[in-house]
């Protein structure tokens, strides 16, 4: 095998490669000599097949396997000899398209060298590290959000007319051409107007009703309705209105607590206050870390290899795109081209993925399959009733477990950081970190 280099230029790197026909001969007389064991043929005992019969017989099938082994191998030991790490993959292309057998193979190789990552004193960087508690307005705020969530409803003054989000206890009987039909018919159903509980258009037809009216409610079940014999059809619902209620917040008091878990208001207060200063820490964690890699990024600067530059700034651009034109599903649009501040991001982003790609090579950080397994089951959360599907979707799926992996192993890697950092603490108000959160999202 020859390797002689043509390009050398930045990260950028161009090699021929010739395997000569002697390897390749060698690598398809070496697979017979592994497969001639198996092999029966008639005329001879099983293992006995001449290898003159054999190469006749399956030497034309093995050379392409023998082929792409021998450029495979020419790649690697280049790598291994070189040092290179490639920073997407080679291109690789044969030649000689007029090969033939007896040949030896050309290879042209092309590729982009991650760069010499430079040494970092971590301990020379300084963070503020924001601490918010949860005050006693901050809970007040969340109970009485939460009071909301746990409403209840209270009768409105007599004669008053049903708005949207009341609760309307009725009596109902629908009918069909006239006839009344199975499932159609309910006494005393509390029914919240605007909840789109029932059939389209029912709810909105007992707006502004009061107690003792009966109305007829006029629908046309949705074509794809459940019931068959249903489907499509133009009903009608004889409703007596029974009680109209408006909804009301639930009073804050030991019975709410309860609804929620706790064993009395003091618990419930105890909680909500643990769930907001967790809250709190998450947004200052972030915080931290847009300090840190704002720090790390003024300290350091390599050359970045154009292509991953050029995927990002592609990526970034694409994304935005679909965030300013949500209506938009698929990718049926014109070609989004990166503006200078694409490009700007993207070689922060790859600079800063690189540099932490190395720092938790070097502390010889990895993400464990607990930890997987656990990123899986929260995400597969997110699909109700398909979890198994998921999990085996992402069993499958190597770039989802690397989508997946590679936000664990940032995490694990500026947590050591922080480790290595001078962190100071710093009490700050709900507000002040606010603020914190708001200017970072505004850079």
């Amino acid at each position: 095998m020859q390797v002689t280099e043509t390009l050398n230029e930045g990260l950028k790197r161009g090699y021929n490669i010739v395997v000569t026909a002697d390897e390749l001969a060698a690598k398809v007389d070496e697979k017979l000599v592994e497969a001639r064991p198996e092999i029966e043929m008639k005329g001879f005992r099983k293992g006995k097949v001449p290898m003159a019969l054999l190469k006749k017989q399956y030497g034309q099938r093995l050379m392409g396997e023998a082929m792409q082994e021998s450029i495979d191998g020419a790649m690697s030991k280049h790598f291994e000899d070189s040092g290179d790490r490639p920073a997407m993959q080679p291109a690789v292309k044969m030649t000689n398209d007029d090969w033939k057998e007896g040949d030896d193979i050309h290879v042209e190789m092309s590729y982009e060298a991650l760069p010499t990552i430079p040494e970092v004193d971590l301990k020379k960087i300084k963070l503020d590290k924001m601490i918010a508690k949860a005050d006693e307005a901050s809970v007040d705020e969340a109970l009485a959000n939460l009071a909301e969530t746990a409403q209840d409803f209270a009768d409105r003054k007599k004669g008053t007319k049903s708005k949207d989000g009341d609760q309307v206890t009725i009596d109902f009987l629908g009918k069909v051409d006239g006839e009344a039909f199975e499932g159609g018919a309910a006494e005393d159903y509390p029914l919240v107007l605007g909840s789109n509980s029932f059939i389209p258009g029912f709810e909105a037809q007992l707006v502004g009703v009061k107690v003792g009216e009966e109305v007829e409610v006029n629908v046309t079940f949705p074509a794809e309705y459940g019931a068959e014999n249903l489907a499509g059809k133009d009903a009608v619902f004889e409703c007596k209105i029974k009680a109209v209620k408006a909804p009301k917040a639930a009073e804050i008091n030991d019975e709410l607590a309860t609804k929620f878990g706790a064993e009395d208001l003091a618990a419930l207060k105890g909680q909500i206050s643990e769930r907001l200063e967790a809250e709190y820490a998450g947004a200052a964690r972030a915080v931290q870390k847009r300090h840190l890699l704002d720090a790390l990024d003024k300290m350091v600067k390599f050359e970045l290899p154009p292509s991953l530059v050029e995927a990002e700034a592609g990526q970034i651009a694409h994304q935005l795109w679909h965030d300013e034109n949500p209506d938009v599903q698929g990718h049926d649009h014109p070609e989004i081209e990166p503006t200078d501040e694409h490009n700007t991001l993207a070689e922060r982003r790859v600079r800063l993925g690189l540099l932490l790609a190395e720092l938790g090579q070097k502390a010889e950080i990895q993400v464990t399959d607990a930890e997987m397994t656990q990123a899986m089951m929260n995400q597969a959360r997110q699909y109700p009733g398909q979890e198994r599907e998921f999990f085996e979707f992402v069993q499958k799926n190597p770039q989802m477990q690397q989508q997946m992996r590679a936000p664990l192993f940032e995490d694990k890697v500026v947590d050591y950081v922080f480790e290595l950092a001078t962190v100071t603490d710093k009490e700050v108000s709900k507000d002040q970190l606010q603020k914190a959160v708001e200017a970072m999202d505004d850079e």
